[in-house]
């Protein structure tokens, strides 16, 4: 009994910490930024029309959020200006987030771009998950890679691949080859 009593006073102590810690402001300007960064990373992850097509990246830099990319549909800019306006501590947002021209052709080299990549055995795996690892970018019959890969080895193959589409003008290989300390 004396045990539950304990714990239970305890309990009412820690709950009592919780609002007075959550009224500090931030100790740190920078914390606050990396906490925004965070912030705009998950907003646009979320994003439901956000696929494999689709490029998004960004910058902060005290409270104002950069957005740059490509997307195939005007509706997923917007959404994403809008999902990053909401966050706490975003004061502005640069909106430049390019539209890719609407093509028959780039969309069948989109599909053929995703087959001859993600059905490559030894980067299958990069297609799993909600948002797959590699984006293919396709502008008017010109290719550009973006995201992170394991290896080089995996940047190169998925190059390759990429290059051996029919159709294609040129491929940009643009893969970060994510670093061995992670």
């Amino acid at each position: 009994m004396k045990r539950f009593l304990s714990w239970i006073s305890a309990a009412v102590m820690a709950a009592s910490l919780v609002p007075a810690a959550h009224a500090l402001p931030p100790a740190d300007d920078q914390v606050s930024q990396v906490r925004i960064y965070n912030s705009v990373r998950h907003e646009l992850v979320m994003l439901p029309q956000l696929g494999v097509f689709d490029n998004l990246a960004y910058k902060v830099d005290d409270g104002k959020v950069t957005l740059y990319g490509q997307v195939r549909n005007p509706a997923l800019k917007n959404q994403a200006a809008g999902a990053v306006k909401k966050i706490e501590g975003v004061e502005s947002v640069d909106n430049q987030i390019e539209i890719l021209p609407v093509s028959f052709n780039d969309d069948r080299i989109r599909g053929r771009e995703a087959r001859a990549i993600y059905g490559y055995s030894s980067l299958f795996h990069y297609s799993m998950g909600t948002l797959p690892a590699i984006h293919i970018i396709v502008r008017n019959g010109h290719v550009t890679l973006e995201g992170v890969v394991d290896n080089q080895t995996d940047k190169n193959v998925a190059g390759m691949r990429a290059n051996g589409v029919p159709g294609v003008f040129s491929v940009t290989n643009h893969l970060q080859v994510r670093s061995s300390q992670d």
